[in-house]
């Protein structure tokens, strides 16, 4: 039976959250969408789009976490995952096992996506780089 107890019903209309910075990314912006605190902290969702134009990426790093995945609602990014270049575009899902060294290089100016960690409050943690990274295109 399934122990109704340990989260709460959520329903987190486009209105009631918006788009903020101070996440993890400076040039990403983020909006909560009550998953943290409807579980207690045993899983965040989070919308995630684009805010600045790709300089220098994420970087080279992994995550503590038990469980993440990444649904790409709109535009496109490019990320090596380990030693290989990856493009998600909108309708992609990745599942990023735990630990997997990944960076996320580049992007468009409408990229939007959907991030679903467990735990709420999972660590990042910079690694020593895998392979070379290819340079952003340009924005126009």
């Amino acid at each position: 039976m399934l122990d109704k107890t340990t989260t709460t019903f959520s329903h987190v209309k486009p209105a009631d959250t918006q788009f903020v910075a101070g996440g993890l990314r400076d040039f990403f912006l983020y909006r909560d969408l009550g998953i943290a605190e409807a579980t207690h902290g045993k899983v965040i969702a989070h919308l995630v789009k684009a805010n600045m134009a790709p300089e220098t990426g994420t970087g080279w790093h992994r995550h503590e976490a038990d469980f993440q995945i990444v649904i790409m609602t709109k535009g496109w990014a490019k990320f090596m995952y380990e030693d290989k270049e990856t493009l998600v575009q909108a309708g992609d899902v990745v599942h990023q096992r735990p630990g997997i060294r990944h960076y996320l290089f580049d992007y468009s100016p409408d990229m939007e996506y959907l991030e679903i960690v467990s735990p709420a409050d999972f660590k990042t943690v910079g690694v020593e780089p895998v392979c070379a990274i290819p340079a952003p295109a340009p924005w126009v």
